[in-house]
């Protein structure tokens, strides 16, 4: 007999998840005006909140016994794993306690941490700071790690113990990590954590995941299995006609300002750099000065070297040149300019025109606009001045690192009457020679200017290697080009495969082939810039919006190489996704820089987690155009079934994968964020909206249950809908409702 309860199980869970995807929508909304704060007490933190998750936990185990779903064990075991999650996180919010410790070096030991709602617990050990330092990376001042060296009393035990970044130090169950420090660095702020069951439960919870997607991609007579073998997936080629062709125009180089000549810019370009936080060639900080200020990468025919010199050496002729990019027509007004200012433009006899203009606005846009223009303004003025080339280091001997000196800079008196002479005056020599025509000999103090950086600063210089390869990477970077081009053929192969399909026109063509070389042509150009990007940051570079685009992009084009023969139209799909994910790279890049990761983003898990959400991302827009691709063949004159449908299984074939792996991609998200914080779910907008794009996907997976599903129509016009949440988690949360993921 059944149960009151089972019957309405269903519809229970259903109403549920709902709620719950409905409240975290609106959370993430209200997070932006009221702060994280306000609706982790307010909203996660409620009665409500954390009893819907319980209802809906309970009511889908009931529905999965009233339809003796248990019987297939994979299917079982996904279930109880999220039902073991929800009850870990259910105990850590109950029995965990998190707070704080601030030592001293000068201070006894401490037994106390305060917690986040300004309760004091009490450590049963003491706990003392025995010192701390701060890493730096090899041959500059930026930090590469913050270590506090600890010692833990307990009874007659004294164990000594290291708190870093992305190293955290456990001590019966309680777990410490690098949180600030004291100015005088005296002192250090450590995290406190202590959940010794909520963790071991959902650790546990996130095994079984893993065995039950293993378990359900094993199993013969899985849903997965039968679409795999479906009649309706079959080896078919699409011919795509496209012919491209680019109109360029030259700009005349007539009435230009003065700047070195090519070999001179060039010699500039090949210094080496303290710019960002790392050491690099002079000729990055060119581009991304160039890039920024005018909005290009070099200007009337100049090379980004060339305009770098020329507002150096050259400054009365620059200061009147409009180079500097306003988009703003506010801005436009204020400085009685046009799209392009002056350096003179942002001064009158009153003094600088932004600054009245930031005092006098309310306006948050114009403020913001005001800013941009400030920025550009400050950055020039330093160029000019030459404090934003810091090219000469300075070793010091006790710290074993170098201190990097602008031209501007004073030197320390302290230093060899020999070295303070050549930091002095060797780049006005250079620009001496520069005014007196005399190139060659100051190429020759370029020349020396690089050996002194050798020299002092050792092997805190990257290798020659990394350093060609950065010089190369600059040439070489194209992304524009390539995301036009991209898009460019995505676009008309779309649009030209169905008018093929709806003519019932052969497919496998030449021109099919000579797009798929060139599919293989972009793809190795693109993993070629990921490869580079990689040796020059000396890391897996997926850190910035930048690198996450390029590799969803290179993930695109190697999924469509390796499903284009299966899939109708996949080679236009391949260029299109991966088109539009460069051109948002493409956007990034307007603000680039290839810095060293903060020490918590150094983990390996980070490019897990990554890889594996990009991935899933991929496979939603892969899904997204095959229901536009269906949604259009619905309204043709012929009869389409068989296509649509082909289009279907191929989609639902893709979700399993693309919803498996989104859920990975979250919990080891969450594990890298334990490690590395402390915590592993914050309820931050960008976690909360992966979340909610994981349970609109994971409906689609419940067919048997939700009929709705196994309407061919539905389903097409659903993996286009449910795409806009992709969208959100990845653009929305960075571009408007910011948070801690908002740097990705």
């Amino acid at each position: 007999m059944i149960t009151r309860p089972s019957i309405y199980a269903k519809p229970i869970s259903i109403t549920t998840l709902i709620s719950i995807t409905s409240i975290m929508t609106v959370a993430t909304i209200l997070e932006k005006r009221y702060g994280t704060e306000f609706v982790a007490e307010h909203i996660y933190s409620s009665p409500v909140f954390i009893s819907l998750w319980g209802i809906a936990g309970l009511s889908s185990m009931m529905y999965i016994i009233k339809k003796k779903l248990y019987k297939k064990l994979y299917i079982f075991t996904i279930h109880i794993a999220f039902a073991v999650i929800l009850a870990g996180a259910l105990v850590t919010h109950i029995k965990g306690e998190q707070g704080y410790i601030h030592l001293r070096k000068d201070s006894k030991c401490c037994y106390k941490f305060t917690t986040f709602d300004n309760r004091t617990i009490e450590l049963p050990f003491r706990i003392k700071l025995e010192d701390f330092s701060i890493k730096n990376y090899p041959g500059t001042q930026s930090p590469m790690d913050y270590v506090s060296k600890v010692t833990i009393a307990d009874n007659n035990t004294i164990t000594e113990g290291c708190v870093s970044m992305n190293d955290i130090l456990k001590y019966r169950n309680y777990r410490f990590y690098q949180s600030g420090f004291d100015e005088d660095k005296n002192g250090t702020t450590l995290s406190v954590y202590h959940d010794p069951y909520g963790i071991a439960i959902t650790y546990s919870g996130y095994f079984l995941l893993l065995v039950g997607m293993i378990m359900f991609f094993l199993e013969k007579h899985s849903i997965f299995r039968k679409l795999i073998k479906s009649e309706y997936i079959r080896r078919v080629n699409l011919m795509l006609v496209m012919i491209l062709s680019s109109l360029f125009s030259l700009s005349a180089k007539a009435d230009v300002p003065q700047t070195v000549p090519s070999r001179i810019a060039e010699a500039l370009g090949s210094l080496n750099l303290y710019y960002n936080g790392r050491i690099c060639p002079l000729q990055t900080l060119a581009l991304d000065f160039t890039k920024k200020v005018h909005g290009k990468t070099n200007y009337k025919g100049f090379t980004a070297e060339e305009v770098l010199a020329g507002c150096f050496f050259y400054y009365d002729d620059w200061k009147e040149e409009p180079f500097i990019r306003i988009k703003s027509k506010y801005v436009q007004s204020v400085l009685g300019t046009g799209e392009y200012a002056c350096i003179s433009d942002f001064v009158d006899i009153n003094g600088f025109k932004l600054e009245k203009a930031l005092q006098r606005t309310k306006n948050a846009v114009q403020r913001r606009e005001l800013e941009e223009a400030n920025e550009k303004f400050n950055i020039t003025s330093m160029l000019c001045t030459g404090s934003l080339l810091k090219i000469f280091p300075v070793r010091d001997s006790v710290a074993n690192s170098c201190k990097w000196y602008s031209v501007s800079e004073k030197p320390s008196l302290e230093m060899p009457h020999e070295k303070w002479m050549f930091l002095k005056y060797s780049m006005n020599y250079v620009s001496e020679h520069i005014y007196k025509k005399d190139f060659k000999e100051a190429e020759k103090i370029i020349g020396k200017i690089k050996e002194y950086q050798k020299k002092e600063a050792g092997e805190g210089i990257p290798g020659k290697f990394r350093i060609e390869t950065e010089r190369f990477y600059n040439s070489w970077n194209r992304i524009k080009l390539a995301a036009i081009l991209c898009l460019s053929i995505g676009i008309g192969g779309f649009f030209y495969q169905i008018i093929l399909v709806r003519k019932r026109r052969s497919t496998n063509t030449v021109t099919n082939k000579i797009l798929t070389s060139g599919l293989y042509i972009i793809m190795a150009y693109t993993l070629s810039i990921i490869i580079m990007r990689g040796v020059i940051s000396a890391r897996f570079p997926i850190a910035n919006g930048y690198e996450t685009m390029l590799f969803m992009a290179t993930t695109c084009f190697i999924l469509t190489v390796v499903f284009k023969k299966h899939i109708l139209g996949f080679t236009s799909f391949g260029y299109l996704t991966g088109g539009m994910a460069l051109l948002v790279a493409m956007l990034g890049e307007s603000n680039p820089a290839i810095t060293p990761l903060m020490p918590v983003l150094s983990s390996p898990l980070l490019s897990i987690h990554v890889m594996t959400i990009m991935i899933s991302y991929s496979l939603f827009a892969i899904m997204m155009l095959n229901g536009i691709t269906a949604e259009t063949m619905l309204y043709c004159k012929n009869d389409m079934k068989a296509e649509i449908k082909r289009l279907e299984t191929i989609s639902r074939i893709l979700l399993y994968p693309a919803v498996f792996l989104l859920a990975s991609g979250i919990f080891i998200g969450a594990i890298w964020a334990n490690v590395s914080w402390g915590r592993y779910w914050g309820w931050d907008p960008k976690e909360v909206w992966a979340l909610i794009t994981m349970l609109i996907y994971s409906s689609a997976l419940h067919s048997e249950s939700l009929k709705i599903f196994s309407n061919t129509k539905f389903f097409h016009g659903f993996t286009i809908i449910a795409f806009l949440s992709v969208v959100i988690t990845y653009f929305g949360v960075n571009f408007i409702l910011g948070g801690m993921h908002s740097y990705a």
